[in-house]
């Protein structure tokens, strides 16, 4: 066991949800600059501003994909990271309980073969 809770069946789906609901939210932010983007450009017919924003809109998520996997990426290096630094730590607390146990008994032992 890692230490981790399980994940659920409705856990996975409310991140699958989550995720395609905020793709789908960057795919319409995309769409709304790219017709920004070409609105100032009034001498553009109507086949080159729907080519401009297409481009325009497919390079901002080709971006935005990027930096997702990029985030992503980084944030799985960082797990493991402080998976690792976690065990570490838990066998350190382990050892000092169990030299800490041990010196205890010792002592006791010393003073009561004393007394």
């Amino acid at each position: 066991m890692n230490g981790l809770p399980e994940r659920s069946a409705a856990s996975d789906l409310g991140t699958t949800v989550e995720g395609y609901l905020l793709w789908q939210a960057r795919i319409a932010e995309a769409e709304q600059r790219a017709q920004e983007f070409v609105r100032p450009m009034e001498w553009l017919t109507t086949s080159q501003r729907a080519e401009i924003e297409r481009h325009y809109a497919a390079d901002s998520l080709r971006r935005a994909r990027r930096d997702l996997e990029r985030v992503a990426a980084r944030s799985l290096s960082l797990r493991a990271e402080y998976e690792h630094r976690y065990q570490q730590l838990r066998r350190r607390c382990l050892g000092l309980a169990l030299t800490a146990g041990a010196i205890l008994t010792t002592l006791a032992t010393t003073l009561l073969s004393v007394l």
